[in-house]
């Protein structure tokens, strides 16, 4: 099985064509949250420039055909991960429910649901709810004995004791969105991805959950992130990622 690759494709095919069974040591995934449609935009925001709401085909399903894709995504990582590999999967209020409907259909054990609070969230347009400021990364894994390396976490968590000490981690987490130079840009100017996660978000699971020399799987690779950190700490990755222009985006960020 070849690693350090990024393939350009479906996930649901190159899960079952290219990957081995029992092969993989992690997964990170960042599904589409099936959350597009109306095309919402603030031009001229204040706060953080002109704002837009992701809008895009490949987040577009049906109820049915949501639940139809989540359960075939999530057999595809189940059948790649080894019997003690972990899989973690960004979500938000949208799609948490067929997500872990799946995850416990395939007896997943859920250790923890991280609470992202995004401190720089974008703003409430309609005034009609609660400014959403949080998403979830679903932490579940297969089997027993798997990896979670709670030293190595207590010393980079930004949190410390009050007499300056490492501190255990907790499942909330608070981070911006990705801004500034990690920001990958189109030729336009705009945000090239509109999902890009923050670099921290996957240290803290990568370091969690894997080894030096371990195998990460992405499979909803988008703008490279899972890659990038993978390869900055030692970690062997696999992405798959059905955009062309994310592809070579991810590619030159990687230098591949």
């Amino acid at each position: 099985m070849k690693k350090n690759i990024i393939y350009n494709g479906d996930c649901t095919e190159i899960l079952t064509k290219k990957i081995e069974e029992n092969s993989i040591d992690l997964v990170f995934a960042d599904p589409p949250y099936n959350l597009s449609g109306n095309g919402l935009h603030w031009k001229g925001n204040k706060t953080g420039g002109d704002w837009f709401m992701v809008n895009e085909e490949w987040d577009k399903m049906t109820a049915p055909e949501y639940m139809q894709f989540t359960r075939k995504w999530i057999a595809g990582c189940h059948k790649a991960l080894k019997n003690n590999g972990a899989i973690y999967i960004a979500c938000s209020y949208h799609n948490i429910g067929e997500v872990m409907i799946v995850l416990k259909q395939l007896d997943y054990k859920i250790n923890n649901i991280i609470t992202w609070y995004k401190t720089n969230a974008m703003p409430n347009m309609t005034r009609r709810v609660f400014t959403h400021a949080t998403e979830f990364v679903i932490w579940a894994v297969k089997g027993s004995g798997w990896t979670f390396n709670y030293e190595k976490i207590k010393e980079i968590n930004p949190e410390k004791q009050k007499d300056g000490t490492d501190k255990q981690m907790r499942d909330f987490w608070e981070m911006p969105l990705v801004q500034g130079k990690e920001r990958l840009r189109g030729e336009d100017g705009k945000a090239l991805h509109p999902t890009q996660k923050p670099e921290e978000m996957l240290k803290r699971i990568i370091i969690a959950s894997s080894n030096e020399g371990d195998v990460v799987l992405d499979p909803f690779m988008g703008s490279g992130t899972t890659a990038f950190v993978a390869q900055k700490y030692g970690r062997n990755f696999i992405g798959i990622e059905r955009e062309k222009k994310y592809v070579e985006a991810t590619k030159k960020r990687l230098g591949l």
